[in-house]
């Protein structure tokens, strides 16, 4: 089948914050006046939990009860501030529309992931947009991956799947039958042998349409 479509990831991907999550996490905490919460504890947290519309739920059972949803929006707050998006990066997604349908698959819940794609100005720059929250399963559950594709109205085979995650993002796409290429950068995910392709996601925005073309 031809190429219809490319579908991003967007943490890691296409925009990335400029200070450490772990500092944005503990200021946003010691705002509040909670208890700090480790960013390892509320990663395995959230990796164990499916958050819907915000984070306060995980939060609020890391702080025993404690105002976790003060801590979302705190932090929510923390990561809107320090967050960029990857030079080039809408120029890419409107590149790629001359040819594709684009869409943004990401994982979080509703209000935060909302919220960086206003911050971002990307509310209506995809053709269509899914964020797990507003679904029963995040990445790499197959229905995440349906989702999109039934959004863009295309086929598993007719898509390719850009992304860092090598579970979430490689594992998941590729299990339902999508190609993927796999972003790479310094202190993140190695290269995973199921991806169809590999990119630096310093070079994403240069090299990326010649690699996709290539399933096309």
């Amino acid at each position: 089948m031809a190429l219809r479509a490319v579908v991003f990831d967007l943490d890691y991907t296409l925009a990335v914050v400029s200070r450490d999550r772990s500092t944005l996490l503990a200021e946003a905490s010691d705002a509040v006046g909670v208890p700090a919460v480790s960013r390892e504890t509320y990663g395995e947290a959230h990796q164990r939990a499916h958050a819907h519309e915000t984070r306060g739920p995980i939060f609020s059972d890391l702080l025993d009860g404690g105002d976790g949803e003060a801590l979302a929006e705190a932090y929510r707050n923390a990561i809107a501030d320090s967050l960029t998006p990857i030079e080039g990066a809408e120029s890419l997604i409107t590149t790629l529309q001359d040819r594709y349908a684009v869409g943004l698959l990401t994982n979080g819940p509703v209000v935060a992931q909302r919220d960086k794609l206003r911050t971002l100005g990307w509310e209506g720059l995809f053709d269509a947009a899914v964020i797990t929250g507003e679904l029963e399963e995040g990445k790499p559950h197959p229905g995440a991956f349906e989702a999109i594709l039934d959004a863009l109205g295309v086929d598993p085979e007719e898509a390719v799947y850009v992304g860092d995650g090598v579970e979430t993002d490689v594992a998941g796409a590729t299990g339902i039958g999508m190609a993927v290429v796999q972003v790479l950068y310094p202190d993140g995910p190695g290269p995973d042998p199921r991806a169809d392709a590999h990119v630096d996601r310093a070079d994403l925005v240069s090299d990326l349409p010649d690699l996709v073309a290539q399933f096309d």
